[in-house]
């Protein structure tokens, strides 16, 4: 990736040169409201950032998790599309803008639309645009909208829909997956790493795969998911570096945290998704790694990779919780499977 594009660290001193001063006290009621609010499931018709307070701390606690969840589902759309770059991007119900961010770290030059229905927000997403030094971000235009039903997207190249689905009701959450399979070359959505948050994920797949786009990640393929319901839900996990302003808001004392997300990309063109992907984190016990599978022909299944694999074995050491399995071989290398 270009080394001028954006990246955590820039996003991260962007909102540190914006939020100071932010009373901590403050910031952590509506942090604390504003939790209780994406990790439940009562959809809402009224904007959930109301005022300039919310926003700076929804932009404080959630932006950097986004943008790391983001930034994974675009770089598995990346790996299944590495031809394909976005000339146009709509970012429904962008908020501040961090799914802009991961866009504009992905590919150089995508004239990005932010859409949302909370003028405090676009308005702190501009100013961090605006100090971004990206010249993809600082033209962006963000556009009030009301999110749902009445919504009618323009034609563009990539629609992301990053935690937004949970605010909505079930008739607004269908009919803006639907609009954006309509206007859109790929479609990525993302919500919280919880059963909740990957049942509306699985909804959105199987309305994209309806309106004939194809599933190019998480899955190695469009058939249904193998999860039988209500057993288990997939989901992937982004590290998260936390800024000193992160760590006071949200009161933790880490420098990381891990931001758990479900996602489903589909794409309108031909992908070439994956053959396996790992879906949990892989063991790693004494000669042998233990991995957990979903695949394109059988479904789920688990492999454990052994020092007798020699290359294969070295590489599922290095492996993590959302690859590609098997890693890329040189022509050299010895045939991969366990």
């Amino acid at each position: 990736m270009n080394a001028t594009l954006p990246t955590a660290d820039a996003l991260r001193a962007a909102l540190a040169g914006l939020l100071d001063g932010l009373p901590p006290r403050q910031a952590t009621q509506a942090v604390d409201r504003l939790i209780a609010h994406y990790r439940g499931t009562i959809p809402t018709d009224t904007p959930v950032l109301r005022d300039r307070s919310d926003v700076a701390a929804y932009a404080a606690y959630r932006m950097p998790a986004t943008f790391e969840a983001v930034r994974s589902a675009l770089d598995a759309l990346r790996e299944a599309a590495p031809d394909w770059a976005p000339a146009t991007h709509t970012d429904v119900g962008g908020g501040t803008g961090a799914a802009s961010w991961a866009v504009a770290g992905a590919w150089e030059g995508p004239r990005t639309t932010v859409l949302d229905w909370a003028e405090p927000a676009l308005a702190l997403g501009r100013e961090l645009a605006g100090v971004s030094g990206i010249p993809g971000l600082r033209a962006a235009e963000w556009q009030r909208a009301r999110i749902g039903q009445d919504l009618a997207l323009g034609a563009t190249d990539l629609v992301t829909v990053s935690y937004v689905l949970n605010e909505l009701t079930p008739q607004a959450r269908t009919a803006l997956v639907d609009d954006a399979a309509r206007a859109a070359q790929a479609v990525v959505v993302v919500e919280a790493g919880t059963p909740d948050g990957y049942a509306r994920i699985i909804e959105a797949r199987g309305r994209l795969t309806a309106a004939g786009l194809t599933v190019a990640a998480p899955c190695p393929h469009s058939d249904a998911c193998p999860i039988e319901p209500g057993t288990d839900w997939c989901h992937f996990s982004a590290r998260v570096s936390r800024s000193s302003l992160h760590r006071k808001v949200k009161g933790g004392s880490l420098p990381y945290e891990d931001e758990k997300f479900s996602y489903v990309v589909a794409t309108r063109f031909t992908p070439r998704p994956v053959a396996e992907r790992i879906t949990r984190r892989p063991q790693i016990r004494k000669g042998q790694v233990l991995l957990e599978l979903c695949t394109r022909d059988e479904g789920l299944r688990r492999a454990t990779v052994t020092k007798r694999h020699g290359a294969l074995y070295r590489a599922a050491r290095d492996i993590d919780w959302g690859d590609a399995w098997p890693p890329p071989q040189d022509p050299d290398q010895e045939p991969s499977g366990p």
